[in-house]
Protein backbone atom coordinates (compact mmCIF):
# COMPACT_ATOMS: atom_id res chain seq x y z
CA UNK A 1 0.00 0.00 0.00
CA UNK A 2 1.23 3.45 -0.88
CA UNK A 3 1.53 6.61 1.14
CA UNK A 4 -1.68 8.63 0.96
CA UNK A 5 -2.13 10.26 4.39
CA UNK A 6 0.63 12.00 6.38
CA UNK A 7 1.90 10.46 9.59
CA UNK A 8 2.03 12.67 12.68
CA UNK A 9 5.85 12.62 12.75
CA UNK A 10 5.87 13.89 9.16
CA UNK A 11 3.55 16.77 10.05
CA UNK A 12 5.68 17.55 13.12
CA UNK A 13 8.76 17.73 10.88
CA UNK A 14 6.98 20.08 8.47
CA UNK A 15 5.95 22.36 11.33
CA UNK A 16 9.50 22.37 12.73
CA UNK A 17 11.21 23.03 9.39
CA UNK A 18 8.97 25.67 7.79
CA UNK A 19 10.71 29.02 7.89
CA UNK A 20 8.73 32.05 9.06
CA UNK A 21 5.70 33.08 7.03
CA UNK A 22 7.23 32.71 3.56
CA UNK A 23 5.11 31.14 0.81
CA UNK A 24 4.87 27.37 0.85
CA UNK A 25 4.93 25.43 -2.42
CA UNK A 26 3.56 21.90 -2.30
CA UNK A 27 4.65 19.41 -4.94
CA UNK A 28 2.09 16.60 -5.33
CA UNK A 29 2.95 13.32 -7.10
CA UNK A 30 -0.14 11.21 -7.70
CA UNK A 31 -0.80 7.58 -8.67
CA UNK A 32 -4.47 6.71 -9.02
CA UNK A 33 -6.27 3.49 -8.19
CA UNK A 34 -7.99 1.76 -11.09
CA UNK A 35 -11.20 1.96 -9.08
CA UNK A 36 -11.79 4.47 -6.28
CA UNK A 37 -11.84 2.85 -2.82
CA UNK A 38 -14.77 4.52 -1.08
CA UNK A 39 -15.88 2.94 2.18
CA UNK A 40 -18.93 0.70 1.91
CA UNK A 41 -22.10 2.66 2.52
CA UNK A 42 -20.44 6.02 1.84
CA UNK A 43 -23.07 6.90 -0.74
CA UNK A 44 -20.47 7.87 -3.35
CA UNK A 45 -21.03 6.59 -6.88
CA UNK A 46 -18.41 4.08 -8.03
CA UNK A 47 -15.78 5.58 -10.32
CA UNK A 48 -12.12 5.40 -11.27
CA UNK A 49 -9.43 6.81 -9.03
CA UNK A 50 -8.84 9.64 -11.50
CA UNK A 51 -12.55 10.52 -11.42
CA UNK A 52 -12.54 10.51 -7.61
CA UNK A 53 -9.51 12.82 -7.64
CA UNK A 54 -11.38 15.13 -10.03
CA UNK A 55 -14.19 15.25 -7.44
CA UNK A 56 -11.58 16.22 -4.84
CA UNK A 57 -10.05 18.81 -7.18
CA UNK A 58 -13.38 20.52 -7.83
CA UNK A 59 -13.96 20.78 -4.09
CA UNK A 60 -10.47 21.76 -3.02
CA UNK A 61 -9.70 24.52 -5.53
CA UNK A 62 -12.15 26.99 -3.93
CA UNK A 63 -10.65 26.18 -0.51
CA UNK A 64 -7.12 26.80 -1.79
CA UNK A 65 -8.27 30.15 -3.21
CA UNK A 66 -10.06 31.02 0.04
CA UNK A 67 -6.69 30.69 1.80
CA UNK A 68 -4.96 32.87 -0.78
CA UNK A 69 -3.34 29.90 -2.49
CA UNK A 70 -3.19 29.02 -6.15
CA UNK A 71 -2.32 26.10 -8.37
CA UNK A 72 0.92 26.88 -10.20
CA UNK A 73 1.12 23.89 -12.52
CA UNK A 74 -0.52 20.52 -13.17
CA UNK A 75 0.24 17.88 -15.76
CA UNK A 76 0.50 14.23 -16.67
CA UNK A 77 3.77 12.47 -15.92
CA UNK A 78 5.40 11.14 -19.09
CA UNK A 79 8.22 9.26 -17.39
CA UNK A 80 10.62 9.45 -14.46
CA UNK A 81 14.13 9.09 -15.95
CA UNK A 82 15.71 9.33 -12.48
CA UNK A 83 13.62 7.36 -10.00
CA UNK A 84 13.44 3.91 -8.47
CA UNK A 85 11.92 1.42 -10.93
CA UNK A 86 8.78 0.86 -8.87
CA UNK A 87 8.09 4.57 -8.51
CA UNK A 88 5.74 5.68 -11.27
CA UNK A 89 3.30 8.59 -11.20
CA UNK A 90 0.20 9.52 -13.20
CA UNK A 91 0.10 13.26 -12.49
CA UNK A 92 2.06 16.02 -10.79
CA UNK A 93 0.48 19.13 -9.27
CA UNK A 94 2.21 22.17 -7.77
CA UNK A 95 0.24 24.46 -5.45
CA UNK A 96 1.42 27.63 -3.69
CA UNK A 97 0.06 28.86 -0.34
CA UNK A 98 0.91 32.23 1.25
CA UNK A 99 2.37 30.38 4.25
CA UNK A 100 2.40 27.06 6.08
CA UNK A 101 -0.35 28.37 8.35
CA UNK A 102 -2.64 28.91 5.35
CA UNK A 103 -2.06 25.29 4.28
CA UNK A 104 -2.72 24.01 7.81
CA UNK A 105 -5.87 26.13 8.13
CA UNK A 106 -7.21 24.68 4.88
CA UNK A 107 -6.40 21.04 5.58
CA UNK A 108 -7.87 21.14 9.08
CA UNK A 109 -11.11 22.90 8.09
CA UNK A 110 -14.43 21.03 8.18
CA UNK A 111 -14.93 21.88 4.50
CA UNK A 112 -11.65 20.21 3.58
CA UNK A 113 -12.22 17.15 5.75
CA UNK A 114 -15.56 16.62 4.00
CA UNK A 115 -14.00 16.46 0.52
CA UNK A 116 -10.72 14.74 1.48
CA UNK A 117 -12.57 11.40 1.31
CA UNK A 118 -12.33 11.67 -2.48
CA UNK A 119 -8.54 12.12 -2.35
CA UNK A 120 -8.13 9.11 -0.07
CA UNK A 121 -10.40 6.97 -2.26
CA UNK A 122 -8.63 8.08 -5.44
CA UNK A 123 -4.98 7.49 -4.64
CA UNK A 124 -2.97 4.29 -4.67
CA UNK A 125 0.19 6.20 -3.77
CA UNK A 126 1.29 9.81 -3.49
CA UNK A 127 4.02 12.16 -2.39
CA UNK A 128 3.48 15.60 -0.91
CA UNK A 129 6.71 17.58 -0.82
CA UNK A 130 6.67 20.89 1.06
CA UNK A 131 9.12 23.52 -0.16
CA UNK A 132 10.04 27.14 0.49
CA UNK A 133 12.05 29.23 -1.95
CA UNK A 134 15.74 29.61 -1.18
CA UNK A 135 16.91 31.49 -4.29
CA UNK A 136 15.93 35.11 -4.80
CA UNK A 137 12.98 35.54 -7.18
CA UNK A 138 13.88 36.04 -10.83
CA UNK A 139 13.62 39.60 -12.06
CA UNK A 140 11.57 40.60 -15.07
Amino acid sequence: MGAVEPRQDQMDELLANAKDARPLVMINLLRYRDEAAYEAGSGHEPCSGREAYDRYGHGVLPLVAKQGGRPIWAGSVLSAPIAPEAEAWDDAVIVEYPSLQHFIDMTTSEEYLTIAVHRTAALDDSRLIATQQTLPPREG
